[in-house]
């Protein structure tokens, strides 16, 4: 018998996941069908697997989100494990985050918690904190046609779309079966009840985690037009879990790209994070080249990446250079990869601004600035992560300069090195920087005295080397 999702954790074969019926809400199943009536993998049927049939185990599961559910179930609300958490335990991982599905309104979950907030408008949540750990605790979403709004209503039941059919606010709350279908993918659709250790999937999740298959909960098109994050986040689970795309939820991509033009630039910078910052940001760069989605994140830079192969290796080395670091527990910067991303398009801008004549640091300067100010047009760069970037080009003409004791200070500068992992990434890229990297490689190592000797030595027989320049001569102002 070949091995399955279960089998790590069992010695013996697990039995065909059980459909069992449970108590639900008159009428939820016909619900649960017309929702999504278009969807190519329908019927949906509820599969219950029982605590002897599925790796999950309590002792795996922060404390603090046991607390929240043990008090929601206490007072009579309904309450499960959801999302990721449930997904990465039953593929044996350690999830970081545990998020929280539950039948309370936002404002009933904030009065049962005094540590407690609500936050969001598009989606209003509950954030419950203990600590440094935040439980995130949201409501059950319903149908919109469900909803209740009225004119100059701020919160409640409530939903509204754009006429692209993007979802601008989705606050309607509904059943589990409703939360369920309203999900973005089958895996992140499990729920887990730690009070009787049953694992629910409303949408084939379970199948789908066996299948190593990313899948959308309904009509791919539709959802997409809901929100067209949705397509990024396709791409990020696939890279993440190594997993294959559904091919109706992956077919529907090309039609629906375009629509992340609509979204905030501040939005995609969140999402940026979320795809390059995770450690799996080498499939994922490669994943959006393939989908020829970095265009609606970066248009310049995925010109540059289609027609420069070395433009393409550095931007790879980088990415893996960030995932090697995340693996090992180092510290990582969204603007170093932002450098990275951006530094084709900068290089290409500073060698047009040469070539007119402006001397190379005014062309940097001067291309940094630019290629920054296109780039937000697409996806907003916070001031904190665009400084360390013109910085880090900008270096990259200062370490040109081998002699001196400038060039003995620039060790000490706070982004050296920074600045010099990104020269080595050019040089491992196949770009011609005269061999520098391993002068400074060796340079460093040098005790501070030895630098000094050692850019002295650099600047011998440069020409102009120990000329001192005239005293300039004040000229006295003669009276008439």
């Amino acid at each position: 018998m070949g091995k399955t999702l279960f089998s790590p954790f069992f010695q013996h074969p697990r039995p065909t996941l059980p459909v069992r019926p449970v108590a639900r809400k008159p009428g939820a199943y016909v619900r649960l069908r017309a929702c999504f009536h278009n969807c190519h993998r329908l019927p949906f049927l509820l599969k219950v697997i029982p605590r002897d049939q599925h790796c999950i185990s309590r002792k795996h599961i922060s404390d603090s989100a046991l607390k929240v559910m043990s008090r929601l179930r206490g007072k009579g609300y309904q309450a499960f494990l959801v999302g990721g958490a449930v997904r990465d335990l039953l593929l044996g991982g350690h999830p970081k985050d545990f998020d929280v599905a539950t039948e309370a309104t936002p404002e009933e979950v904030h009065a049962l918690f005094r540590n407690s907030r609500i936050i969001g408008r598009r989606f209003r949540i509950v954030h419950v904190r203990f600590g440094r750990e935040i439980i995130e605790v949201t409501t059950f979403r319903g149908h919109h046609e469900n909803s209740t709004e009225q004119p100059g209503q701020d919160g409640g039941n409530q939903a509204r779309q754009s006429a692209s059919g993007r979802l601008l606010r989705d606050n309607v709350y509904g059943s589990l079966e409703e939360d369920a279908v309203r999900r973005d993918l089958t895996v992140n659709a499990l729920y887990y009840d730690s009070g009787t250790f049953e694992v629910y999937d409303h949408v084939h999740g379970m199948q789908d985690l066996e299948r190593r298959s990313v899948c959308i909960i309904g009509d791919p098109e539709q959802r997409y037009r809901e929100d067209p994050v949705r397509m990024l986040r396709v791409l990020r689970f696939a890279a993440k879990l190594d997993f294959a795309i559904d091919a109706e939820t992956a077919r529907a991509i090309p039609a629906c790209a375009h629509l992340l033009a609509d979204i905030p630039a501040a939005r995609l910078f969140d999402e940026f994070l979320k795809l390059f910052l995770a450690g799996h940001a080498a499939i994922t760069l490669d994943k959006l080249l393939e989908y020829r989605m970095l265009h609606y994140l970066f248009p310049e830079t995925a010109e540059c990446l289609h027609r420069d192969d070395t433009a393409l290796a550095l931007v790879r080395a980088a990415m893996a250079s960030t995932d090697r670091r995340i693996a090992d527990d180092k510290p990582v910067t969204p603007a170093f990869i932002l450098a990275a991303l951006l530094w084709p398009v900068v290089q290409r801008e500073a060698q047009h601004l040469e070539q007119r004549g402006d001397p190379p640091m005014v062309a940097m300067h001067s291309a940094a600035q630019q290629t920054i100010a296109a780039a937000a047009h697409h996806i907003s760069i916070p001031r904190r992560f665009s400084q360390p970037m013109r910085e880090i080009w900008e270096f990259q003409l200062r370490l040109q300069r081998r002699q001196g004791r400038r060039a003995a200070e620039l060790v000490e500068h706070r982004r050296f090195r920074a600045a010099y992992d990104f020269l080595l990434l050019r040089e491992a890229a196949g770009e011609d920087t005269e061999g520098i990297g391993s002068w400074w490689t060796e340079f460093q190592e040098l005790p501070p005295e030895e630098r000094l000797k050692q850019a002295g030595s650099a600047s011998e027989g440069k020409p102009g080397h120990g000329r001192r320049r005239r005293p300039r001569t004040r000229r006295s102002n003669a009276r008439t």
